[in-house]
């Protein structure tokens, strides 16, 4: 199956989700910069999970420019993934109203969880699909960040109930972990590329 619809899908799916996240920016009846203050969590938490939004979509859409076609395991685990980022403006939401409170946060920190499990799962899928050899096997190397990824998480929800504040300090770091540019895929699709234009003047 060609993977174009599976994208489009998946794109429309993730601005919902954002747009979603964005509306429960309530707008203050008082026009003085203080009536902000109150909603200052909320948009914390909004600029959080928009980031990690970002580094989903960004990631889903270097990888499906390595697969070449999508099987029914890969539709799944696609709609297995889409599921746990759908949940995002709820924990957004809770978390934000309820200025980062234990309980909130160690659920916010699972659906964190979740999703990075889940994108495991989509890149294995893909694999299984293409084969060790495709271009998707060849980038991922020892795929340190999302082996990391899960550590900080199962660290960070138990700590919630000692100190919400560290916890969300852990998610920031995974974020901005992964907000580095990783150009693993991209060095490898050059390189493909330029092994292609090097048979093509052969």
């Amino acid at each position: 199956m060609k993977k174009n619809r599976l994208e489009a899908f998946s794109d429309g799916v993730l601005a919902i989700v954002i747009t979603i996240m964005v509306l429960e920016l309530k707008v203050p009846h008082e026009a003085r910069l203080e009536a902000l203050w109150p909603i200052f969590p909320v948009f914390l938490s909004y600029v959080l999970s928009f980031v990690y939004v970002g580094i989903y979509w960004n990631n889903h859409h270097h990888l499906f420019q390595v697969a070449k076609r999508v099987s029914a395991g890969v539709l799944w685990t696609n709609m297995h993934l889409l599921f746990w980022l759908t949940l995002f403006p709820f924990c957004t939401a809770w978390l934000g109203e309820n200025h980062w409170m234990p309980m909130p946060a160690a659920v916010y920190g699972f659906v964190l969880l979740m999703a990075a499990i889940a994108y495991a799962l989509l890149q294995r899928a893909i694999l299984a699909n293409e084969g060790k050899q495709s271009l998707l096997g060849q980038a991922l190397g020892s795929d340190w960040k999302g082996k990391l990824s899960p550590v900080f998480y199962l660290i960070a929800i138990p700590l919630c109930f000692w100190n919400p504040w560290v916890s969300m300090s852990l998610y920031t770091l995974v974020a901005l972990m992964w907000v580095i540019p990783d150009r693993r895929i991209e060095r490898v699709l050059d390189l493909h590329e330029a092994e292609a234009r090097l048979r093509d003047g052969e």
